[in-house]
């Protein structure tokens, strides 16, 4: 559930940058709720680190939305924290280092 809530918060945040593409690959829940490691997977790959350090200094902001998404199932929003999923760059180089 927070990981479709969260996709839909970067969908409607990205949407007025036009050409970059936010998907949330991976959501990691401590089992007390406390800490959600999220997993972010950015198009393109050139503005990757930027577009994650803009994410990182929002976190209060995209933590509130999630709050007020989730609020009628979840008694308590954890705290986010943001890493950047490089898996498709990884696959995407040992094909091409097959090639």
């Amino acid at each position: 559930m927070l990981q479709k809530e969260l996709s839909e918060i970067f969908r409607r945040q990205t949407a007025a940058l036009g050409g970059v593409l936010v998907s949330v690959s991976a959501v990691r829940v401590t089992p007390d709720l406390s800490l959600a490691k999220v997993y972010l997977s950015i198009f393109p790959s050139e503005r990757a680190q930027e577009i994650l350090d803009n994410i990182k200094a929002q976190t209060k902001t995209v933590r509130y939305d999630l709050a007020q998404a989730v609020k009628s199932i979840l008694r308590k929003c954890p705290d986010l924290q943001f890493y950047l999923d490089d898996s498709l760059d990884y696959i995407e180089n040992i094909d091409r280092l097959l090639s």
